[in-house]
Formats: C-alpha cells, sequence, structure tokens
C-alpha cells in the first residue's frame, strides 16, 4: 500500500521531471518469450500458471545506447501465483516463466484509457471472463516515468539489445479462484491493438529435479 501511494503521489511527474520510481521484476531472457497459439509452460517445480493480461512496451537499444520504442503490444506475462502468496518475497520467484506478446504491433498507439478483455477457455467453453482496462489514465505512473525507471540502468542500455517491458494487470482468473489446467486456453484482447492473443496452458508433467553445482 505504502509503495501504491508514492506512485499515486509521484508517478506521474510533470514533462522533463524524473518521478517516483514504480515496482518491477525480472522476466527472463528471449528465451521464455512465446508467441501467438504457442503453449506457456507450468514446470515440474511450479505450483501454478495462469494468466496476467497487460499491454507491453517493445524497445530496441541504438549503437550509442539510447533506447528506442518500437511500439505496444498485447501480452501475457504468466506468473505462478500460488507460490507468489506463499510469500510477498517470492514474487520475483514467481515471475521466471514463459510468456507470450502479439500477435500484433501497435505503432505510436493511444495509450491514455484502454479497454479490454480476458478469458479463459476449457474444453472449448469460456471458464470465466472479465473485462479490463490499461493505459496510462488508469495507472499510477506514466509511461514516461516507467521507461526512465527502466532504461536508467546502464545494463539495460547496451547496443542491440532488445527489452519487453510489461505494464501490469488490474484482472486475472487466480484472483477469481480459478486454477487453471493442462489444454486450458488464454485469450487476452485490447482495443486498437490487433486481434487477440491466445495461448494454450501446458503442463509439462517434469518433476522437480535436483540441480547440482559441481567445483571446477
Amino acid at each position: 500500500m505504502r509503495m501504491y501511494r508514492w506512485g499515486v503521489e509521484g508517478g506521474k511527474p510533470a514533462p522533463n521531471a524524473i518521478g517516483t520510481a514504480p515496482e518491477w521484476f525480472y522476466k527472463g531472457n528471449g528465451t521464455i518469450l512465446r508467441g501467438h497459439n504457442e503453449p506457456l509452460a507450468v514446470p515440474g517445480y511450479a505450483e501454478d500458471g495462469g494468466e496476467e493480461p497487460e499491454i507491453a512496451g517493445v524497445y530496441i537499444v541504438d549503437g550509442g545506447g539510447n533506447p528506442w520504442r518500437i511500439g505496444l503490444t498485447v501480452a501475457n506475462e504468466f506468473s505462478d501465483h500460488k507460490f507468489e502468496k506463499r510469500n510477498y518475497l517470492y514474487l520475483a520467484h514467481s515471475k521466471l516463466r514463459t510468456c507470450a506478446i502479439g500477435p500484433e504491433l501497435a505503432v505510436d498507439p493511444v495509450f491514455g484509457s484502454v479497454s479490454g478483455a480476458v478469458r479463459v477457455e476449457r474444453e472449448g467453453r469460456v471458464l470465466w471472463s472479465s473485462e479490463i482496462q490499461t493505459g496510462e489514465d488508469n495507472m499510477c505512473h506514466s509511461l514516461a516515468n516507467m521507461e526512465h525507471h527502466h532504461f536508467k540502468y546502464a545494463q539495460h542500455r547496451i547496443p542491440g539489445d532488445l527489452h519487453i517491458h510489461f505494464f501490469g494487470a488490474d484482472a486475472f482468473s487466480f484472483g477469481s479462484g480459478i486454477t487453471l489446467q493442462s489444454g486450458d486456453v488464454m485469450q487476452v484482447g485490447f482495443a486498437g491493438f490487433g486481434r487477440p492473443l491466445r495461448n494454450p496452458l501446458e503442463t509439462t508433467g517434469n518433476p522437480e529435479k535436483l540441480v547440482r553445482v559441481q567445483s571446477l
């Protein structure tokens, strides 16, 4: 709640001013990114997997270390909400899962107030659905403030690197007591951002294995 209030009070600074830093978590490198209709996996060590319907910014860093926004796209951040619920400090762990963007990229779209819908389908029927809202009008932080606090770190401005930044969700099925199963299809769509993003959930079925680290 304290962080939320900080965002309300200082997340939308005046032009050319720096506002309050938003909270964010590392999702992983490019190997965890999936596209439209590709499965999002629940690994053996996970307790759960669930959709997080969002808009994501897509960025490229040029040869001089300057970040450029290519556009915005529909996204499913996909996280382990049961593991996260055990302890807030597990939130960083819960984010290290596959995620998806697409199927279309909106170049310089209107990002004031954006309406959308999310739903989960099971065996061809809608199991759960909800309207969702995003955009700067519905956020504590402005887009410019979030971008500054991402790219102020030198390690995030390495020439040639591509960045995907997810901008948060305001509704997901886990909050309604829904536990997703292997084969369920998650769909996320926002007005003005093209076709909805669809991804099936896939449980790997592989038990967790001990990773042994040896001395050289």
